[in-house]
Formats: structure tokens, C-alpha cells, sequence
């Protein structure tokens, strides 16, 4: 019997609860996210500074939010206002676990994921995700001053745009390394050692690694090889939980994916409706991987393995990144 795993935020919901919220609560919170999440993926994907993982930006937003009012309350009632699914999942979730044990993996906050279990009656027991205390610390006034000027600093900076070719700090012009560096600095010798810093020190978001450690754990538990596992997943957060499944040889799928979850899936999928998993995971539990290796569509999805040709995997690229944009919107679909 395999296991599907699934990314929540792209595969089954069009939000952003982070970035939607930060947008909500902090000032010019839509450009503040855009701007911390691409730091992130400059850490994670071509600085690659130990320690740190893809989705990291979930606890650097933290004493941010804290300083614009934002409480574990608020939080969860936003999160359950705000909630929006894909096409047809909250119908297929619970279909899904009659046909295979199926989790959620998620980098977003715990409150969030409690909203969507409450609406789909989905396992909350089945769900990895972020686990966050807004009222664990008090704010001093003397650091709300810093937060506030470090705020108005980061919004008035240029927007950071990080050329897709990049692969080391060496490779960035030498204005916007500048800007990196600085942020870095303010993150982790200043923000860091505040007693706000509290958030960045302790909070774990369930990215990168953690989520192919999640894997790693479903196959344990339910003593089901990885070879029979099957992830989902959209961006730079999944990127080592879709490279963990594909190289045991199980089913990687990038959900209308960017560049960094294209560049570690075997299979690619575009499509509005979430009865995709349904197909796919019933095909993949009764005949196992090799249907799926066979299978090319174009309608009611598009679904098909990834190229390994460059030209042809750039195109796949360009398509697949503007189909994002289409479903999910282009500010949150341009995020990592």
C-alpha cells in the first residue's frame, strides 16, 4: 500500500496565509513578504548558508507581525476567514484517504491547517506543519523602535530581483549582494540576539529539509518504502522532499510548480481541480508507477514527465510558472 503526501498552499489551496496575513497586519505587508521570501530563497538556494532551510521566512516575519498587533486570536480567525481551496478538494481529501494513507506537509502556520482540517474533516493527526505562539513573548518598546526602523529600511529598498541563473553569491551584482548581506545582518546578529529574536531562534517552519524528514518518518511509521511514496508539492519549500521520493524511485510531482520544484520533480502537472490526486492516486495504488511513466495528457489536465533536455525544460519552466500565476494570482504566485 503506498502513501500520497501533499503540499497544502498550490496543490490544495490558493493561498499564501503567510504573505495574505503579513499583508493584512503590517504596513506595505504584500511588498515587506515579497521582499523577506527572496532573501529566503537567496539563503536556501544559492548563498546555502548552514542552518538555514527553504520556507525559513515563515519565523523571519514573526517579530514583525508581533510589532503591527498580530496574537495567536487573530491569527486563527483570519486564517478561517481567508481560507480558499482549489477546485474540488474539499470533496476529494477525505476520498483520498479511503484510496492510500494521505498526509499534508506544509510549511504554513498550525492555525491554518486547523482551519482547513475543521472544513474538510481531513486528520489533523496527518498534518506537519508550523507550529507558532504569537503570545509566547512581549514586545519592549525599545525593540518595537528597532523593528520599526529595520520595517521602514526593508520596504524602502529596491525590489530584490534574483537572476535565474545564479548559483553562488559570486554571481549577483555587486548592489544587491550588498542589500543581502545587510539583511542578513539585521536577521541574525541583530534581530537575533533581541529577546524577539526568541521567534528565530526557536520556531521551526516545516520546509526544506523538515518536510523530506516527514517523509522520511510517514515511511517508518507506516512501514511503506519511499519507493512507494508518492509528494506533491509547488516551490522551493518541497524542493528536498520531491528530490528524497524521486531518487527511492516513487512519484515527484510538481503542482503547477516554479523553477525550483520543476528542477526536483520526475512528473510536472497543471491543472485548476484538485480530482487530479484522485486519478493520479488511484493509478498509482492499484498498477503501481509505471501507468504514470506512460501516461501523457493534455485535458482536463496536463500531466507528463519533466524534460531533461535544457531547451525544453525552460519552456516547461516559462509555462508552468505563468499557469501558477493564473491560479493563484501574480503576487503570490511570482513567491518561491
Amino acid at each position: 500500500m503506498p502513501f500520497l503526501a501533499l503540499d497544502c498552499e498550490g496543490p490544495l489551496t490558493l493561498n499564501d496565509n503567510a504573505f495574505e496575513y503579513s499583508q493584512a497586519i503590517i504596513p506595505k505587508g504584500d511588498y515587506f513578504f515579497t521582499q523577506i521570501s527572496r532573501f529566503d530563497d537567496y539563503l536556501a538556494d544559492i548563498k546555502k548558508k548552514e542552518g538555514y532551510k527553504a520556507g525559513d521566512t515563515l519565523k523571519l516575519i514573526l517579530p514583525f507581525l508581533k510589532l503591527f498587533g498580530a496574537n495567536n486570536k487573530s491569527l486563527k480567525e483570519f486564517s478561517k476567514k481567508t481560507l480558499t481551496f482549489l477546485l474540488e478538494v474539499p470533496e476529494v481529501l477525505p476520498n483520498l484517504n479511503k484510496i492510500l494513507p494521505t498526509f499534508i506537509i506544509s510549511t504554513s502556520y498550525k492555525p491554518y491547517l486547523e482551519a482547513l482540517c475543521e472544513v474538510t474533516k481531513f486528520p489533523m493527526e496527518n498534518v506537519f506543519c508550523t507550529e507558532v505562539d504569537l503570545d509566547k513573548v512581549k514586545l519592549s518598546p525599545s525593540e518595537a523602535k528597532i523593528l520599526e526602523k529595520f520595517h521602514e529600511e526593508i520596504v524602502n529598498m529596491p525590489l530584490i530581483e534574483l537572476p535565474k541563473e545564479a548559483q553562488k553569491p559570486e554571481d549577483l551584482p555587486s548592489e544587491l549582494l550588498k542589500t543581502l548581506d545587510y539583511l542578513e545582518k539585521i536577521f541574525f546578529d541583530i534581530i537575533w540576539n533581541m529577546d524577539i529574536g526568541v521567534f528565530l531562534r526557536e520556531v521551526n517552519p516545516i520546509g526544506g529539509s523538515e518536510k523530506a524528514k516527514a517523509c522520511e518518518r510517514i515511511s517508518k511509521e507506516l512501514s511503506i518504502s519511499l519507493s512507494e511514496g508518492f509528494y506533491v508539492g509547488d516551490s522551493i519549500t518541497d524542493t528536498q522532499a520531491l528530490s528524497l521520493i524521486k531518487e527511492n524511485k516513487g512519484v515527484s510531482l510538481s503542482f503547477n510548480g516554479n523553477r525550483y520544484a520543476l528542477r526536483s520533480a520526475e512528473f510536472y502537472a497543471l491543472s485548476k481541480r484538485g480530482g487530479i490526486f484522485l486519478e493520479l492516486a488511484k493509478i498509482f495504488s492499484e498498477e503501481g508507477k509505471e501507468p504514470l511513466e506512460n501516461l501523457v495528457k493534455k485535458e482536463p489536465y496536463e500531466f507528463g514527465k519533466i524534460p531533461l533536455q535544457k531547451e525544453e525544460f525552460d519552456k516547461l519552466v516559462e509555462k508552468s510558472e505563468a499557469f501558477r500565476k493564473k491560479v493563484r494570482g501574480e503576487l503570490i504566485g511570482a513567491l518561491g
